[in-house]
C-alpha cells in the first residue's frame, strides 16, 4: 500500500521586511463635517459682502449691504407683498412644471420604447429642443396674450425638453432581453413600461427632475417679464423703477433660494428612491 500525504496548501509567510500593500478605504465623512464644509462658501461670500459695505467699496445705489437687505426681508414680509409674490411665483412655476414633466417623461418613453415613435418623433422633437425658450416669449405673448397662460407655458416648454431627453435615454438602456422575458410572460406593453422601463431608467428621470426644476426658475424669471402685475419679478421691476437695490437683492436671493431648495428636494427623493447610491458625505 502507498502512503497517502497530505499537501499543505497554506501560502507561504512573506520575507521578513517585506511590506505588503493594503487598499486604501475611504473614511465617510460625518453628515455634520459635509454640512458645515458645505456652508462654507456661501458664509464666505457673505462675510465678503459685508466687508465691502462696511468700508465703503461697495455703496447702497450699487448695491445695498446685508443689514438693509434683511431691513427690506422684514418690510416686505411685514406688509405681504413678499408672501403674495413668493405664493404667485411657486403657483406659476410648479403649473409649467408640472405640465413640462408629463409632457417629457410621454414623450420620452414613447421615442425610447417604440420604433414608431423613435421615427416620427425624436428628430423633430430634437430640433425644437435646440431652439432657446427665450426667443419663445415675442410668439407667446402674440399667442396667449400677456396673461397667466403665456407664462405658463413658457415654464412648461423650458422643462420638458430636459425630462424629454433624460426618459428617452434612461428607457433606450433597459435590457432588451429582460423585456423580451417579460413578453414572453404575457405581461402587457403597459405594464411593462410600469413594473419594468421605468424602474430600470429611474437615475436618468431623477436628473432630467434636476435639469427640469432648475430651468423651471430661470424660466420663471423670463416668464415674469411678460408684463407681470404680481410675483417676484413684478417686485424686481418696482424696485428697479425706485432704484431700490435693496429690493432687488431680496428678489434675487429668493429666486436663488427657489433653485437651491429644488436641488435639494431632488437630492432627497433620489436619497429615498435610491438608497444605495453613495451619499455626498460619504465621498472625499
Amino acid at each position: 500500500m502507498s502512503d497517502t500525504r497530505v499537501v499543505s496548501q497554506a501560502a507561504d509567510p512573506p520575507p521578513p521586511g517585506l511590506v505588503t500593500p493594503r487598499p486604501q478605504l475611504r473614511k465617510p465623512r460625518s453628515r455634520p463635517y459635509a454640512l458645515t464644509v458645505r456652508a462654507l462658501g456661501p458664509f464666505v461670500l457673505l462675510g465678503l459682502w459685508w466687508a465691502a459695505s462696511a468700508t465703503g467699496l461697495l455703496t447702497p445705489d450699487v448695491l445695498a449691504s446685508p443689514a438693509e437687505v434683511l431691513k427690506a426681508v422684514g418690510e416686505l414680509w411685514g406688509n405681504g407683498q413678499l408672501p403674495d409674490a413668493l405664493t404667485t411665483s411657486l403657483t406659476r412655476s410648479g403649473l409649467g412644471l408640472l405640465i413640462g414633466l408629463a409632457a417629457g417623461l410621454t414623450l420620452g418613453i414613447t421615442t425610447g420604447f417604440t420604433r414608431l415613435g423613435d421615427e416620427l418623433l425624436d428628430s423633430s422633437l430634437q430640433t425644437l429642443r435646440t431652439i432657446p425658450f427665450l426667443s419663445l416669449v415675442p410668439l407667446f405673448m402674440v399667442w396667449f396674450g400677456i396673461n397667466e397662460t403665456a407664462k405658463i407655458l413658457l415654464i412648461a416648454v423650458a422643462t420638458t425638453f430636459p425630462m424629454y431627453v433624460s426618459a428617452s435615454s434612461g428607457v433606450r438602456n433597459t435590457d432588451p432581453k429582460l423585456v423580451e422575458a417579460m413578453h414572453s410572460f404575457g405581461m402587457s406593453r403597459l405594464a411593462i413600461v410600469r413594473e419594468v422601463v421605468l424602474p430600470g431608467a429611474l437615475p436618468s428621470l431623477l436628473a432630467g427632475l434636476r435639469l427640469s426644476m432648475t430651468l423651471s426658475v430661470i424660466a420663471l424669471i423670463a416668464a415674469e417679464e411678460i408684463n407681470a402685475t404680481a410675483g417676484i419679478g413684478y417686485l424686481m421691476s418696482q424696485a428697479q423703477s425706485y432704484a431700490r437695490t435693496d429690493i432687488l437683492a431680496v428678489c434675487i436671493l429668493v429666486y436663488g433660494l427657489l433653485g437651491l431648495t429644488a436641488d435639494v428636494l431632488v437630492r432627497l427623493l433620489e436619497r429615498f428612491l435610491m438608497p444605495w447610491r453613495t451619499p455626498q458625505g460619504a465621498r472625499r
